[in-house]
């Protein structure tokens, strides 16, 4: 059965279940969810309560064996688009949020939307934008601590924005030093995008690695 958090507990991995629950309850204070990244969990859902997570297998994006596909290549090569870090945070997240016919519900509401918004204020989270001009046609945003990037959603407006998104963030945190890529869940959808899947034993022992990297995430020249 999974624990209920209460006063300042933070999430822990060892707490989870086979599908991966660590925890319910507890708030998104964003000094949590810090602790709770450090830890190898994060939030996912808040209705009716907040649910932590750190599934096993996890899903990364492997920063030395990504490859961006030809027809991914292609599509930036055609459509002229124009990239940016951090231009519009919040205007990204709430088109995470928005309902598709993909995805007829959101877990990005109101509340996660104001704890992360606090996360960037602090430098803590970031964002990539994907721009036709001066339409915001795809993009992504996650967490940073030290070396790690945990990625939390993206969207796409255009054909193929969001890979050139993930793209996009690849080749930034190379440049940048940065060691680890978390894609979260496995699902085909990531899967075809080039996520991998390692352990969650491995995830942690990579986790706690690249946390304590000294870089930072910043647009490259």
């Amino acid at each position: 059965m999974a624990r209920w958090l209460h006063g300042q507990m933070v999430p822990s991995s060892h707490w989870a279940d086979d599908s991966g629950l660590v925890a319910l309850g507890g708030s998104l204070d964003p000094d949590r969810l810090v602790a709770a990244y450090r830890a190898g969990v994060f939030p996912w859902s808040s209705d009716p309560v907040i649910t932590w997570w750190s599934p096993d297998p996890r899903a990364i994006f492997d920063l030395q064996s990504f490859e961006v596909s030809r027809s991914v290549k292609k599509s930036i090569r055609r459509a002229g688009w124009r990239f940016s870090i951090d231009q519009a945070f919040e205007r990204t997240m709430r088109a995470c949020a928005e309902e598709t016919s993909d995805r007829p519900g959101t877990w990005i509401t109101d509340n996660f939307i104001a704890s992360y918004v606090e996360l960037h204020r602090r430098g803590l989270a970031h964002s990539v934008e994907v721009w036709r001009q001066a339409e915001l046609v795809g993009g992504l945003y996650g967490v940073t601590l030290g070396g790690f990037f945990g990625g939390e959603s993206m969207f796409h407006r255009d054909t193929d924005a969001s890979k050139a998104a993930v793209a996009y963030l690849v080749e930034q945190l190379r440049g940048s030093g940065f060691a680890l890529l978390d894609a979260q869940v496995p699902t085909p959808h990531l899967l075809s995008l080039g996520a991998t899947e390692i352990s969650r034993p491995d995830y942690l022992e990579r986790l706690e690695k690249a946390v304590r990297l000294d870089v930072k995430f910043a647009k490259l020249e």
